[in-house]
C-alpha cells in the first residue's frame, strides 16, 4: 500500500522510546524488544528520534545513526511507516536526514 494511502488508512506510529542501561549507555537488546513489541501490537509504523526527551541521542557521545539502524533492522520487510526525527541547524538537520534517507526511512521531520 503507498505511504499516502496507509497514513490516510489512520494508524498508531509511536513514538520510539530509547532503551538505556544503568549506566544511561544504549541497551541494544532492549531497543530491540520495544521495536518488536510496537509491530506485535499492531503498530502502523515507528517514528524514531521524535521524543523531545531523547536530544540526547544527537550529542558526540551517542550515535544516531545506531538508533535509526536498529530501528530499521527490526521494520524492515514489514508494511509499516517508518519515519525519523530530526532536529538541529540545517548541516545537522539534513545530515540526519541523509542517514535516515540511506536506511529508507519514508519520512524524515
Amino acid at each position: 500500500m503507498p505511504l499516502r494511502s496507509q497514513l490516510l488508512s489512520g494508524l498508531v506510529i509511536p513514538a520510539h522510546p530509547l532503551a538505556l542501561d544503568h549506566e544511561r549507555k544504549l541497551d541494544e537488546r532492549r531497543q530491540r524488544a520495544f521495536d518488536r513489541y510496537y509491530l506485535a501490537a499492531g503498530a502502523g509504523g515507528i517514528a524514531v528520534g521524535v521524543h523531545t526527551t531523547q536530544f540526547a541521542i544527537r550529542d558526540p557521545k551517542w550515535i544516531i545513526r545506531t538508533v535509526l539502524k536498529i530501528a530499521m533492522e527490526e521494520m524492515r520487510g514489514k508494511h509499516v511507516v517508518k519515519i525519523a526525527g530530526v532536529c538541529g541547524k540545517l548541516a545537522q538537520a539534513t545530515s540526519e536526514a541523509e542517514i535516515a534517507a540511506g536506511f529508507g526511512y519514508d519520512a524524515h521531520c
